[in-house]
């Protein structure tokens, strides 16, 4: 039922509509302290994590060992897996998976790890509202739970997994965290800060979530909007693109 409706809403999203994303909370936090150093919104309200969470997939899928490196395992993709963009129908491996943020690889990792795997490492990682249950009597809790169902997460909680990542204070292996590094990587910007960052979208909600690194200082970030209209571009994309031109002045104050 879930994915039906998570499909049409993909379908609505190329429709035009003249309504403008409203953003909803933008927060900035120093890694080492966990100080506020900006905040601006509604930032402690929960919603859907969308793709954001794979970030939480790929320690848990390095950690178990199902995830190997950047390109093992490549997963062949199959009739009657999640394909509603082209370019998910191809053999994927974590970084494709992470970069174009293949729904169906995350599925796999999910489900190869199990229900009480997969529960224990949310619940571990105080993630949201850690539930993994999915939509009501459909079982789908591996499935979908992170994709507009039950699951849940808001910017400050965003902000405190992202530090946990940067200072690798969860329980979870060297290689876990290196590999997440590898494949979150986005982007050395010229003014010389590194990103690692993850889109998300499903609901109406965008994320551009993740962290900044230069000269040793470490900048936690999240940018969260909602559309009241479905829109040309989907939100997770806009989240980020909207956001990147006003990084160099937000950061570059605190650096």
């Amino acid at each position: 039922m879930y994915l039906k409706r998570l499909a049409l809403g993909i379908a609505l999203a190329g429709l035009a509509a003249t309504a403008q994303a409203r953003v909803v909370c933008t927060v900035l936090a120093d890694a080492a302290t966990g100080s506020i150093l900006h905040s601006k919104g509604d930032c402690a309200t929960r919603v859907t994590p969308a793709s954001t969470f794979k970030m939480a997939i790929s320690l848990m899928g390095y950690d178990a060992g199902f995830l190997q490196d950047e390109h093992t395992p490549a997963l062949p993709y199959k009739e009657g897996y999640v394909d509603w963009r082209e370019e998910w129908k191809q053999t994927t491996d974590a970084q494709r998976w992470m970069k174009l943020s293949v729904v169906w690889f995350s599925q796999q990792v999910t489900q190869t790890l199990g229900e009480k795997s997969v529960q224990h490492y949310v619940d571990t990682f105080n993630y949201g509202n850690r539930d993994m249950r999915g939509d009501p009597g459909e079982h789908n809790g591996l499935t979908a739970a992170w994709l507009n169902s039950s699951l849940k997460i808001s910017p400050l909680e965003q902000i405190e997994f992202q530090r946990k990542i940067a200072n690798r204070s969860l329980p979870v292996s060297a290689h876990a965290y290196d590999m997440t590094d590898r494949i979150t990587l986005q982007d050395q910007r010229p003014d010389g800060w590194e990103l690692h960052a993850k889109i998300g979208g499903a609901g109406g909600n965008g994320w551009y979530v993740g962290r900044a690194n230069k000269d040793g200082r470490t900048i936690l970030f999240a940018r969260l909007i909602h559309d009241d209209q479905p829109q040309d571009t989907p939100s997770g994309y806009r989240a980020r693109d909207e956001f990147l031109p006003e990084m160099p002045g937000l950061l570059n104050k605190f650096k």
